[in-house]
C-alpha cells in the first residue's frame, strides 16, 4: 500500500489548545466567585437561630445556698493556696536590693521564659549555654493544675552580675523578668 507523505494542512476554524484552557480558566474563575458570593450572603448555619429561655427564680434548695455561701466561711483543705503566692514575685529594678521588712532572705533570679513543654525549655536551655549563660529549669505547677517549665539565671546578689546577664540575653534577642524569691528564716 502507498502512503501519502504530503502534510496535511489544519482544518479551518479549528482553535488552538491555549484558547480552550483560557475559557476553562475563567469559567473555573466565576463559578468560584458565585460560590463565595452566595456562602457570604446566605444565612450562617452556625448562628443560634433558637433564643434561650430566660431563668425563672425559683424556691432555692439546701445545696444552692451551701454552693453561695461567702468564701470566709468555706474551709479551704490546703494552705499552700495562701503560703506560695507570698514566696514569689515579680520586681523591678528599683525594687532590687531594697532592704525586706521581715527576716527572710530574699534571691533574685532573670526568669527568661516559661514553656508548658519541657523539651522547649530545655532548647532555650541549650541555647543559652551556647552562649555562655548557665541556666535552670524549674518546673511548677499552677494553682489551675497545669504544669510549667521556667528557665531561670541566678541567684543574683549583685546589680552589676545581673546587668551583665541582662546584656548577654538583649544581645540573643531574649527579654528576662527580674523575679525575687523569698526563703523563710535563712
Amino acid at each position: 500500500m502507498s502512503r501519502d507523505y504530503r502534510k496535511k494542512s489544519k482544518a479551518p476554524g479549528g482553535r488552538p489548545m491555549s484558547v480552550g484552557i483560557l475559557i476553562g480558566l475563567l469559567l473555573g474563575l466565576v463559578i468560584a466567585i458565585g460560590v463565595a458570593l452566595y456562602i457570604n450572603r446566605g444565612p450562617s448555619p452556625f448562628v443560634d437561630k433558637v433564643k434561650p429561655v430566660p431563668a425563672v427564680p425559683g424556691p432555692m434548695s439546701a445545696k444552692k445556698e451551701t454552693a453561695q455561701q461567702k468564701p470566709e466561711e468555706i474551709k479551704l483543705e490546703f494552705d499552700f493556696y495562701k503560703i506560695l503566692p507570698g514566696w514569689e514575685e515579680a520586681v523591678t529594678d528599683r525594687q532590687f536590693k531594697r532592704p525586706g521588712s521581715t527576716g527572710d532572705k530574699e534571691i533574685y533570679f532573670l526568669q527568661v521564659a516559661a514553656f508548658p513543654k519541657p523539651a522547649d525549655a530545655d532548647n532555650l536551655k541549650a541555647r543559652l549555654a551556647l552562649s555562655g549563660i548557665e541556666s535552670k529549669i524549674q518546673t511548677a505547677e499552677l494553682p489551675d493544675g497545669s504544669i510549667w517549665h521556667r528557665v531561670r539565671i541566678g541567684p543574683f546578689v549583685d546589680q552589676n552580675e545581673l546587668n551583665e546577664s541582662r546584656q548577654a540575653l538583649k544581645e540573643l534577642n531574649l527579654e528576662a523578668n527580674l523575679i525575687k524569691v523569698r526563703q523563710p528564716g535563712q
